[in-house]
């Protein structure tokens, strides 16, 4: 009984121990330097993107393992039209509404062609990749445009003031609110899982142990209270940090508390049955998709500020990196199975990754195979779980 919770425990977690184990080898690796508190705050203010997108394509992903591909070419065109509209000195807040819109706008026209007329998720994304790329080099003209609205850059996680002013003071060289506020978090993350863990025992919706809970949720809580603790030997928490917590905690409850989150699952694991139910399943989609676009508007922002610059090549490659970390997190590549903080560890994985390699001077080339290895793996121990079910 011992071997099978053990079996059991390590199957559920493995993404957990990858992580662990991965960040031990480039610490050993790097002579410690991977967890120096300026490559903590970087592997955040670099990755910000991956955490958004990757939130937003672990939706697309729930309802049967459909992407969507535009999502770099959104990135790159809502942040062209945010970085010209900033030169022309238009108001920051408004200028972040347009991106958002004009991101929510996009989604919901490639949704409509997905849900309501039926063009398969692949194709209708492909053509936006192409198109919103396109389009991307026509408002730029080709060229960048730096961006020195100061108050976008420090809201939005850009520039050199882009950090929560530490109102608490500091004990020694340690930020007391980035402390604090970890705390904090990691207190509410330990008590929100137990009070789940316990909910679900009780309705007999699981059957985890006690034990093994309590391991998983002690493991994170350490984690998080160890990232307060390096931000606080840095400049404190980054702005983007919030909107990325932000954007995790809005989706997480979203996924498991709301009916568009059940009808997601519902969808990804028998569509047939689900429109059986009186589900419409075509708002599903479209509700997806347009999430999609919402959310790659809102990594437009992001990487406009720490970018201080729009220009026509960036987004490249983000959609690959968003639907990467959700398959590494656990999200099934037949839809209908993956969690928000198992996208979050898939994210982390990679940005480790990345990092890593980086600072021990790994070519880029050798860093996409790595990745890409990474990913087959991910994906491999999907379908062998499935053939053992």
């Amino acid at each position: 009984m011992q071997t099978r919770s053990a079996k059991a425990f390590f199957k559920k977690n493995t993404m957990i121990i990858a992580l662990i184990v991965v960040i031990a080898f480039f610490y050993w690796r790097t002579g410690g330097t991977i967890l120096l508190p300026q490559n903590i705050n970087n592997l955040f203010s670099q990755n910000a993107y991956v955490f958004v997108l990757a939130t937003g394509m672990l939706c697309c992903i729930l309802t049967g393992g459909n992407i969507d591909l535009s999502v770099g070419s959104v990135v790159c065109f809502t942040g062209g039209i945010g970085a010209v509209l900033l030169d022309r000195d238009f108001n920051w807040l408004l200028v972040a509404i347009i991106m958002l819109a004009v991101g929510l706008a996009i989604g919901a026209f490639q949704g409509f062609w997905i849900a309501y007329i039926s063009v398969p998720p692949f194709i209708a994304t492909l053509a936006g990749m192409y198109a919103f790329r396109g389009l991307s080099n026509v408002v730029l003209q080709g060229y960048s445009i730096g961006v020195d609205n100061a108050t976008f850059l420090n809201v939005f996680g850009g520039g050199a003031n882009c950090y929560i002013p530490g109102f608490l003071g500091k004990a020694g060289n340690m930020d007391l609110t980035c402390l604090i506020a970890g705390v904090i978090i990691a207190a509410l993350f330990v008590v929100l899982n137990i009070k789940t863990w316990i909910t679900r025992k009780v309705k007999g919706y699981t059957n985890d142990s006690m034990a093994g809970e309590f391991v998983k949720v002690a493991i994170m809580a350490v984690l998080i209270l160890y990232i307060a603790w390096k931000l606080s030997q840095f400049k404190g928490i980054p702005t983007v940090v919030i909107w990325i917590l932000v954007v995790l905690l809005v989706y997480n409850y979203i996924t498991k508390k709301t009916a568009i989150g059940r009808y997601l699952y519902a969808v990804g694991g028998n569509r047939k049955a689900t429109e059986l139910s009186g589900v419409n399943t075509k708002r599903v989609f479209f509700i997806a998709y347009s999430n999609m676009g919402l959310l790659a508007g809102l990594a437009g922002i992001l990487t406009l500020a720490r970018m201080v610059q729009g220009n026509p090549t960036f987004g490249q490659g983000y959609e690959m990196d968003a639907i990467a970390a959700c398959f590494i997190g656990g999200a099934s590549a037949y839809g209908g199975i993956g969690t928000v903080p198992g996208t979050v560890i898939g994210a982390v994985l990679l940005g480790v990754i990345n990092q890593g390699m980086s600072i021990m001077g790994v070519s880029t080339n050798y860093q996409s195979v790595v990745k890409g290895l990474v990913l087959l793996i991910a994906v491999l121990f999907d379908v062998v779980s499935k053939k053992k079910e």
